[in-house]
């Protein structure tokens, strides 16, 4: 999360494979879009470690842009493919009202010997 000047982590998880993690960045997109950072009560898949932490958005445009990255199979294809590729995902949610960008990302770690 930034707001051009400074920025933070909200969280993150290590998981087993691109799968989850692919799955648990939409279970954070939702999340945050549908209820601000409230716990969803409809929510079934528990993650290995905490949610990150909730944002209060001040318009609906950085909600709506997550909830579709989410629910959208091209954006989800686009996403698990590029995972596949070892190449990170990147996805930003922009709040104009007060200058907030969010970014959701996933990445392979790479193992050193």
């Amino acid at each position: 999360m930034s707001d051009g000047q400074r920025s933070a982590s909200l969280g993150g998880v290590s998981v087993r494979n691109r799968r989850l993690a692919l799955l648990w960045l939409r279970r954070q997109a939702l999340r945050l879009a549908n209820g601000h950072g409230l716990p969803d009560a409809a929510d079934r898949f528990r993650p290995p470690t905490a949610d990150v932490r909730p944002v209060r958005f001040h318009g609906s445009g950085a909600p709506e842009r997550l909830r579709l990255w989410a629910t959208d199979a091209a954006h989800q294809d686009h996403a698990i493919r590029a995972l596949e590729a070892g190449l990170p995902v990147l996805f930003t949610a922009l709040d104009p009202a007060v200058g907030l960008s969010l970014t959701l990302a996933g990445w392979q770690e790479t193992t050193r010997r």
